[in-house]
This record gives C-alpha cells, structure tokens and sequence, in this order.
C-alpha cells in the first residue's frame, strides 16, 4: 500500500496496491507497520458504515471535539463520493483549509483524515456506501459541526446537495466559533 500526501501533507490519500491472478485482486487495506514507519498514529477502534440512497446526499462537515476527537480512514464500497477534509487545528499553517478526494471501489483507494479535522462528503451516485474506520470511538455530547457552504471555507463541491439533513443544515459558520 502507498501513502501520498494531499495538499495538507497530514491528509494522506491510500493506494491499496492489489495482487492479482485468474481468480481477481487482494490488496492490504491498512497496515499498522506501513503506518507506523510513515510516521502516522492510527490505531482502529471503531468501524462504521453509511449508506445514502440518493446521488447528492451531503453529510458533514462533522467533527469530534477534544479529547474525543477522531482520526478516520474512508473508504467507499458502492458508488462514488466527493469526500472532503477541513484542517481545524489552531496551530496550523493550513488551519481553514480543505483537501477533496473522490472516492470509489474501483479506485481501492481511502483517505485518512487526521485528528482536528472536520469530515464532509457528498455522494455523486445513488446507493453510495461509506466505510469509516475510526482511531476513538463516536463519543455521544462531544460532536461538533461546521456548514458546509461556509463561503470563508470556500469548498469546490462538485454538485448542489439535494438532500441534507437539518442538523448539518443548522451547523455555524466558521467565524461563530464551534471549530474550536
């Protein structure tokens, strides 16, 4: 498996890389040791699943406040999604920044999203199932959110959602302070 860096060098795309035969591919999906000789701390301790029946399904951009917050490993099973990560540390150099990746079975890749970061996709498929392998568990009373048309964000997405729950509707803009 290759780890690359994405414009904010702590967002890292995941190749897996597949051996294949006459009977199809396998590839490593995560690897502790290629990990942890990449420098990256992820340790599995909760895996999730999405399921969004309709193409231009948004969720996000959702975050877990400290000590609660959550690195993820996304990848997708069905479909396709435009997942996107906003850099939320107060130390950064890339604090307010975001990276997009698309994600698809096909493509056996994932996107590691690291601590601090909010988390947002929307589908470009209907039917599209996401898989979020999560270094803390979700801690109910520690969830944060942004909006996710914030303009001082300025997200690229690549369509208008069509649906969106009320929830990520009501999250703050960035300036009101819930990044924290």
């Amino acid at each position: 498996m290759r780890l690359i860096p994405q414009a904010i060098p702590d967002v890292l795309l995941v190749e897996g890389e597949p051996a294949g035969d006459a009977r199809g591919w396998f590839a490593r999906l995560w690897c502790a040791e290629t990990f942890a000789a990449a420098g990256v701390d992820f340790r599995p301790s909760q895996i999730s699943q999405s399921m969004n029946a309709e193409a231009g399904t948004l969720r996000g951009l959702h975050f877990q406040h400290a000590p609660h917050a959550e690195a993820k490993l996304v990848r997708c099973l069905r479909g396709r999604a435009w997942d996107v990560a906003v850099d939320l540390r107060e130390d950064s150099p890339t604090r307010h920044r975001w990276v997009g990746v698309e994600l698809s079975p096909g493509g056996r890749r994932a996107v590691l999203i690291p601590r601090g970061f909010a988390h947002g996709f929307i589908t470009l498929e209907p039917g599209t199932e996401l898989l979020y392998i999560t270094d803390h568990p979700w801690t109910p009373g520690a969830e944060g959110g942004l909006r996710w048309d914030d303009p001082a964000l300025a997200i690229d997405w690549p369509a208008e959602p069509r649906v969106l729950s009320d929830r990520d509707r009501g999250h703050p803009l960035i300036g009101a302070g819930d990044a924290k």
